[in-house]
This record gives C-alpha cells, sequence and structure tokens, in this order.
C-alpha cells in the first residue's frame, strides 16, 4: 500500500505550528533581521501585529510583525505597503526567517 504524503510545509521552530506551504514561496533570496528569510504569498495560524513604518534595505515600507498563533514566537512580517513602486510586488506578502521555521512532512 502506498503511504499518503501531504503537502510540504513549514512550521514554528519552536511549537511546531504549521505556518505556510512549500508552494507558497516565491523567494529564498531575501534577508530578515537574523539572517537569511524567506518570501511567502500566504500564511496560517499566525497573528499579525500592529502596523508600522520601517526602513528596510530596499526602501521604506509599512509592515506588521508575524508571530505564531500557538506560542507568539515572532517570525517574520507582513508587507502592507511598500512606497517605492518597484517593490509594491511585496504588499499583502510574508517573510518568515529562515531561523524560525522548521521544514515539516518532506
Amino acid at each position: 500500500m502506498d503511504e499518503l504524503v501531504g503537502p510540504r510545509l513549514y512550521s514554528c521552530h519552536k511549537c511546531r505550528n504549521h505556518v505556510s506551504l512549500h508552494d507558497d514561496i516565491i523567494s529564498k533570496a531575501f534577508q530578515g533581521r537574523h539572517g537569511r528569510a524567506f518570501l511567502f504569498s500566504h500564511a496560517m495560524n499566525i497573528v499579525v501585529g500592529a502596523k508600522e513604518d520601517r526602513h528596510l534595505m530596499t526602501g521604506l515600507h509599512t509592515v506588521a510583525d508575524i508571530s505564531c498563533g500557538d506560542c507568539n514566537e515572532v517570525l517574520g512580517w507582513k508587507y502592507e505597503r511598500a512606497y517605492e513602486a518597484s517593490q509594491k510586488y511585496k504588499e499583502g506578502k510574508f517573510i518568515f526567517e529562515k531561523s524560525k521555521i522548521v521544514k515539516d512532512n518532506w
């Protein structure tokens, strides 16, 4: 009998709460506060914090920290608004710090 294989997931490194699907990765070439980061089109089981303007490597953005919905660990941020025209594609997308997530179901 064949084993059922589900979607490849990323989970919170602390509590293993599922936070995103591998298929939702847009780019692995981002920089977070603590090293490499991934840009995702969608996220799940997270809490979005208060919006604030931050000067990031690519200019001024309005962002909101995202935390695990179970253990409240800050995992990255959500791009709410990009002020540079070339950065508009990030709006509504999520950054997860590589050090804050783990692969599940691979």
